[in-house]
């Protein structure tokens, strides 16, 4: 029989889980990064740069400000420690976990070959040269080698062929990443070459990796439903519900019932971590990606808090309602509102080019916000911040920070 818990609690234990009620640090670290990249699991990675990347934002929303050329040791150059796969969409993943991926690994290099009119299947060669031209000058960007490509193979073959063929081999554990260079272009080189020989010669079987991986998203979203687990790590619906049940029959996980979550007329079922201490309280303040796992399953952020985001940046301009690269705020466990933020580094400005007050968010909301705002600022060294006139709490928001104004494009 499962127990019944609040959407209060619900929201509490969910942000507990994700590091949100550890007391933040003075200055943060390797040892504060390898502990927040332990609670999520995965960094996941996202090339848009218009307020900064999202790998970083994470991090920054649970230790508040630090120096990212310190994650940037972690994440770019030690690929014996912290590399990069397909764990969720693209993510920065502890090397020592990639063996929990093997069995995706080669279902996806099983699943190339095999299809009748498959890119792999149509360019060995090309896969071929690739490895060849790895196996002889070690961790390389795709330029490089698209330059040798225009050298020594003529032009029936261009970047996007020798991008393609790196990716291939990536997406089957063939080729790795060694790290990113200062412009956060990809090296890629061998797997051989740069993951340990103990990490390379894991293999773990598909059911037990799957088991593996449900309990690591159950500790990490603290209460979720089935969809929720599965897509924390983007596993097969019916593997994830096998494992479930087997995580419950050993007495991991508990089922329960949140108050709210349904589907149509029926309850949903969740599951905690058995034993799981629950929080009384969540105090944050925090700036969330769009690719914070506390947001980015949609459906689950609505059903949590009672939020509903979209990210509009493949949204024509005149259609778009909050903004381009809008950010949710956490305030104690709610997500009060939205802003959508650019840094403009020429200028050492930090652009509020909406803000956007949720309805029944608390009174300091706005006060709360241009703390964080500040504080966010001084992280990007920027020297001030210019707040636009789009958004409900845009007026409320310029007067907190006595800012000046500008007009959102």
């Amino acid at each position: 029989m499962s127990q019944t818990i609040s959407q209060d609690a619900a929201r509490r234990i969910a942000l507990a889980a994700q590091g949100f009620t550890r007391p933040r640090p003075a200055r943060p670290g390797l040892r504060q990064f390898s502990r927040v990249l332990d609670s999520l699991g995965v960094l996941q990675i996202d090339s848009v740069n218009v307020f900064e990347r999202s790998h970083y934002l994470p991090v920054f929303a649970r230790l508040g400000a630090y120096d990212k050329s310190a994650l940037d040791a972690l994440t770019h150059s030690r690929p014996e420690r912290v590399t990069e796969w397909w764990a969720h969409e693209a993510t920065f993943v502890r090397t020592e976990d990639l063996p929990l991926w093997g069995w995706k690994m080669r279902a996806l290099r099983e699943r190339d070959l095999a299809e009748r009119d498959s890119w792999a299947k149509a360019h060995t060669a090309e896969l071929d040269w690739v490895r060849g031209e790895l196996a002889a000058r070690g961790p390389s960007l795709a330029r490089e080698m698209e330059t040798d490509v225009g050298r020594s193979r003529g032009t029936w073959w261009d970047w996007s062929t020798v991008k393609r063929a790196l990716e291939t081999l990536f997406r089957w554990g063939e080729v790795a990443i060694a790290g990113r260079t200062s412009t956060f272009e990809r090296r890629y080189a061998l797997a051989d070459h740069i993951i340990p020989s103990h990490v390379r010669a894991t293999e773990i079987p598909r059911e037990d990796a799957v088991r593996e991986l449900v309990r690591r998203a159950a500790v990490a979203t603290g209460v979720a439903t089935a969809s929720d687990l599965a897509d924390y790590y983007r596993l097969p619906v019916n593997a994830t519900a096998q494992a479930i049940r087997e995580l419950q029959d050993a007495g991991v996980l508990t089922r329960v019932h949140v108050d709210g979550w349904r589907a149509g007329d029926r309850q949903l079922d969740a599951w905690m971590p058995a034993g799981l201490v629950r929080p009384r309280a969540v105090t944050a303040d925090a700036l969330l990606s769009p690719f914070d796992p506390v947001v980015w399953s949609r459906q689950r952020a609505e059903r949590l808090f009672g939020f509903r985001y979209r990210i509009e940046i493949y949204t024509p301009r005149h259609k778009r309602v909050h903004g381009y690269y809008v950010l949710p705020v956490l305030i104690g466990d709610r997500l009060v509102a939205r802003v959508d933020l650019k840094s403009d580094r020429q200028a050492h400005v930090l652009r509020v080019q909406s803000a956007w007050r949720e309805s029944g968010a608390p009174p300091d909301t706005v006060e709360r916000l241009s703390q964080v705002l500040r504080a966010t600022a001084q992280w990007q060294e920027h020297d001030s911040i210019s707040v636009g006139s789009r958004g409900n709490a845009a007026d409320t928001l310029a007067q907190s920070l006595v800012a000046p104004r500008h007009e959102s494009p």
